[in-house]
């Protein structure tokens, strides 16, 4: 009897060991470049930009130097209605270093790669200096990225000079301040293959990452998944109550306030008075008062609007 479980004790340790020795072999033989990107890929590589760590453009994580995303529902040129609707497009501004996917096309995939280049002619169009304008297009359901300045001689000065402040969004900036800010300490996103598709939402195929950097996969989940989250609350009310103060939306959420990402002035260009704001609050959770004070709309140029637009970019 104990000869025969030391048998199969030695058979299932063989099974692992031979299993890990495969991955260990294996992995590494697999060219990730060669895995084909999807619309989340080019979407999330075109909103942030080349690099939303620590980089030498922006060494202290200050989100600039990003891309801007902008809602077109006119062409910047002419001032005719785009016949298929508005189009998201992806607005590199002099200065904007290029993304993975125009500086290094064979991360695309194969098939991406090649509708880029022929179609979306993407190679060597590229200034830093003047900046460029891209969106994404599909052939046959293929999605691939397109350089619209050299296609459509959209330039970012006739974008800029049309796009409303409601049509901008500081997505490539908001997703600097979530590194940062050590958001993906307590947060994921990564939702896994087991009931969290019943809650978060579907996890990532291996072709959303192609270009990302980093890709925030978050370390612990201390809170909720947030890879899908636009899609689940897309309320920017909710959202600019929560990250001012967390516990106006969730009495015992144990985030911690983010108002000081408000900076001095308001949407209004009012000056915050964040000692009485805190003195009021907390009148109201004495019960002193039967209100909350209200919360100050962050100004266009804040960091708590671009980190706001770039959460409900998530979807």
């Amino acid at each position: 009897m104990n000869f025969r479980e030391y048998r199969i004790g030695s058979i299932m340790f063989g099974v692992c060991l031979s299993g890990s020795m495969c991955i260990t072999l294996f992995l590494p033989s697999f060219d990730f470049r060669s895995a084909t990107s999807t619309d989340m890929a080019l979407t999330k590589q075109l909103e942030a930009g080349w690099e939303t760590g620590w980089n030498i453009y922006d060494p202290l994580m200050l989100g600039k130097n990003k891309p801007l995303t902008v809602t077109m529902a006119n062409d910047p040129v002419s001032g005719q209605a785009l016949p298929n609707g508005p189009v998201t497009v992806y607005v590199y501004r002099p200065g904007t270093p290029p993304p993975n996917g125009v500086d290094h096309p064979d991360n695309l995939g194969a098939s991406v790669e090649k509708l880029s280049e022929d179609k979306g002619k993407i190679v060597g169009t590229y200034d830093i200096h003047k900046g460029e304008v891209y969106m994404i297009n599909h052939d046959n359901g293929v999605p691939y990225i397109e350089d619209v300045t050299a296609t459509r001689g959209w330039t970012v000065k006739d974008v800029m000079s049309k796009a409303k402040d409601s049509d901008i969004h500081e997505d490539g900036e908001g997703k600097t301040l979530f590194v940062r800010e050590g958001c993906w300490w307590c947060h994921t996103l990564l939702p896994e293959e087991t009931q969290d598709w019943q809650v978060f939402g579907a996890p990532p195929y291996l072709g959303d990452f192609n270009g990302e950097s980093p890709t925030a996969f978050g370390s612990d989940r201390k809170a909720p998944d947030l890879l899908h989250v636009g899609s689940r609350n897309s309320s920017r009310e909710w959202m600019t109550l929560h990250f001012f103060n967390p516990r106006l939306v969730q009495p015992h959420s144990i985030m911690p306030r983010f108002d000081y990402l408000w900076g001095d002035k308001d949407a209004n260009g009012h000056t915050i008075d964040y000692d009485k704001w805190r003195a009021d609050y907390n009148a109201y959770r004495e019960g002193k008062t039967t209100t909350p004070p209200a919360v100050p709309e962050p100004a266009p140029n804040s960091e708590a609007r671009a980190l706001i637009d770039w959460v409900l970019s998530l979807k």
